[in-house]
């Protein structure tokens, strides 16, 4: 019982470190290469918009925070649940 246990123990283990995906030190983007993800990213959401600035100030905070940026110019806040779901304090949408 307790080698049917054991091995039982052993297959799992050696099964969900098969799921696990490898860290190294070349997979972490540093802050820079954030920076001009975001600025990128935020210019293309941003380039139709009322009040460009504030559209790019608001972008830039939640991409920074979300790491990433729904595409086109207005809508598909479903590719980013975190974008989409940022509120202001008087509970409006906070990323354009």
């Amino acid at each position: 019982m307790k080698l049917l246990f054991a091995t039982l123990l052993l297959c799992s283990l050696l099964l969900s470190s098969s799921f696990l995906e490898p860290a190294s030190a070349g997979s972490c983007k540093t802050n820079i290469d954030d920076a001009s993800f975001c600025d990128g990213k935020c210019s293309t959401r941003c380039q139709k918009a009322g009040v460009v600035d504030r559209c790019l100030k608001y972008c830039g905070i939640c991409c920074e925070e979300c790491k990433c940026v729904p595409s086109g110019t207005y809508g598909n806040k479903h590719e980013c649940p975190c974008y989409r779901d940022k509120r202001s304090s008087k509970g409006k949408p906070k990323c354009p």
